[in-house]
């Protein structure tokens, strides 16, 4: 099990840099925890792409059924005060924005404060040193 934060979501839907990398995590170990809100990053990333239109329809529906399998088999940390109060700590201690905050503290609220059991996927570059700084490994 591993804690994927929606950046590292992303490419197992679209083609990215690091699609085969994430593909591979997945195929290993297909049961990710995830922040409550990474449906939404997720979404808003696919209709941006859309937009602009980076996303053909084809894709477009290649993503969309993907994600629907992805989040079949997902676990979902959900909002609460325990989630804010880390985010806002974590906003305070290193340089993150919000909606990555949320993503760390529900991390640390999955593992109880024990980072270090528990592989943090990202592909934020501000998210991936803050996670190693609280103790995870970041792959």
């Amino acid at each position: 099990m591993r804690f994927w934060d929606s950046s590292a979501l992303v490419p197992l839907l679209v083609s990215e840099e690091t699609t085969e990398l994430r593909q591979e995590q997945y195929d290993r170990d297909p049961w990710a925890v995830v922040w409550f809100g990474t449906l939404a990053e997720i979404e808003s990333s696919l209709v941006r792409r859309q937009r602009d239109g980076q996303l053909p329809p084809p894709e477009e529906d290649f993503a969309r059924q993907r994600l629907s399998e992805i989040t079949a088999q997902w676990t979902e940390v959900t909002p609460g005060n325990e989630v804010r109060a880390r985010a806002i700590r974590l906003v305070r201690v290193h340089p993150l924005r919000a909606a990555e905050a949320f993503q760390l503290a529900a991390a640390l609220i999955f593992c109880r404060e024990q980072p270090q059991n528990l592989p943090f996927l990202t592909d934020d570059q501000r998210l991936r040193t803050a996670a190693s700084l609280e103790g995870f490994p970041v792959e």
